[in-house]
């Protein structure tokens, strides 16, 4: 996708129930996430290092802005989709980057999801107290 002669790379990354949408431009390496400054919206220092995690695999560090619009889930998730986002987009700007990420376990979906409640159990698995009398 071209804006005013400037590429944009997209990438949809979903973990639990979060969705990240990617958008990637040649640029500085500034992330913004929700219109928001990434340790404005990540607090935590390893959520931030779990975003950035797939340029320094790919060695892209500083190359590309990111531009994130997500919703759903806890921070943890978000930072997950995030990183599967940022991943998709970085094999669309250039399929080179796909061995390396493939290697770090980011081009996967993390499958794992909250399990639903079963009828009669007080949760996905706990069943009701039991007493002998």
């Amino acid at each position: 996708m071209t804006t005013k002669n400037k590429v944009t790379y997209l990438g949809t990354g979903r973990r639990k129930t979060s969705v990240a949408r990617v958008y990637l431009t040649p640029g500085t390496g500034v992330i913004t996430i929700n219109h928001k400054p990434i340790e404005a919206h990540l607090p935590s220092e390893l959520l931030q290092m779990t975003v950035r995690s797939p340029f320094e695999v790919t060695s892209t560090v500083d190359q590309f802005d990111v531009n994130v619009n997500v919703k759903g889930g806890g921070l943890t998730g978000q930072a997950g989709a995030i990183r599967h986002g940022i991943t998709r987009a970085l094999i669309e700007a250039s399929a080179d980057y796909r061995p390396a990420l493939k290697a770090a376990g980011f081009v996967t979906r993390d499958p794992r999801a909250k399990e639903r409640k079963k009828p009669g159990l007080r949760g996905a698995r706990r069943a009701p107290q039991f007493s002998k009398r």
